[in-house]
């Protein structure tokens, strides 16, 4: 029976002694005899994790990254080392230098290294998705996601310059979804763009099918009451029937989400694997 298959890689927590956990987000989607690689955390867990949990990237067709920040970006150049004649799809905006504003008022990089950079260059293949890219058979990168809610605070501390005078609004955020027996599968490394404008573009984007399932990142961990309310208002209107938030969701927000939708939620810890069929 033909499924869809996601691993977890690389996520802020682990589900096995044996796994290693990092701030960052990397996922293995199978589907058919497609394999991707979506985003690949910070580089410190991805090689040990796979090792761990039997995954050959030489298998892996290609990766995808949500956005060029370093929790997402940081594995590239052993993925693309590991992979035979790999392509790179991700949006152009993910190689710029990217900023993020200490408390203090101090800057830190937080994009993409320029060893990532110089990798993807020299080893693969890139497609750059600046809208909805087929990256498999029937598995869809969003491309730029449109901002239309105004309850979600898509902004940020991150800037484009060390000086923080030049705000970076991260055009290269985007998602992926497939679709599944049960419903839309939706993908998210971060969601900077807000977690219902994406669910609500990727809505246009397949004739208003159900959205049976969100995994990843959210970016609620900062999230105000009444942002909060809000997303869940829009999720419990979206009728979602799986949410596996992880990553940058944050852990006010996780328990929340986890009170508010009693036996939808699930946990998206390293080396967690969910399936859904495709048909």
């Amino acid at each position: 029976m033909p499924k869809l298959k996601i691993t977890v890689l690389v996520e802020n927590t682990a589900g096995r002694r044996d796994l290693l956990a990092e701030h960052g987000l990397s996922f293995l989607i199978e589907s058919g005899r497609n394999k991707v690689l979506f985003d690949t955390g910070q580089g410190l867990a991805l090689r040990h994790n796979t090792e761990k949990l039997n995954v050959d990237l030489k298998t892996v067709d290609a990766v995808a990254l949500s956005h060029g920040h370093y929790d997402h970006t940081g594995g590239l150049t052993f993925a693309l080392n590991a992979m035979n004649c790999p392509r790179l799809y991700v949006h152009p905006e993910a190689f710029s230098l990217k900023y993020a504003r200490n408390p203090d008022g101090s800057a830190r990089e937080v994009g993409m290294t320029a060893g990532n950079k110089i990798t993807a260059g020299e080893l693969a293949e890139i497609v750059f998705a600046e809208e909805k890219t087929e990256i498999a058979d029937g598995l869809f990168l969003t491309g730029p996601i449109p901002r239309t809610t105004d309850f979600e605070d898509t902004g940020g501390p991150f800037f484009k310059d060390p000086e923080c005078r030049t705000p970076d609004d991260l055009p290269d955020d985007q998602a992926a979804f497939i679709e599944t027996a049960t419903g839309t599968v939706v993908i998210l490394g971060c969601a900077h763009s807000g977690v219902i404008n994406t669910l609500r573009y990727i809505q246009t984007l397949t004739d208003n099918r159900p959205i049976h399932t969100v995994i990843g990142g959210m970016h609620l961990l900062n999230a105000g009451a009444e942002r909060m309310n809000r997303t869940i208002e829009e999720l419990r209107r979206l009728n979602i029937q799986q949410l596996i938030p992880g990553h940058c969701t944050g852990f006010a927000a996780m328990v929340r989400l986890w009170n508010e939708f009693p036996g939808l939620c699930e946990t998206c810890a390293t080396g967690s694997v969910f399936e859904w069929r495709t048909s």
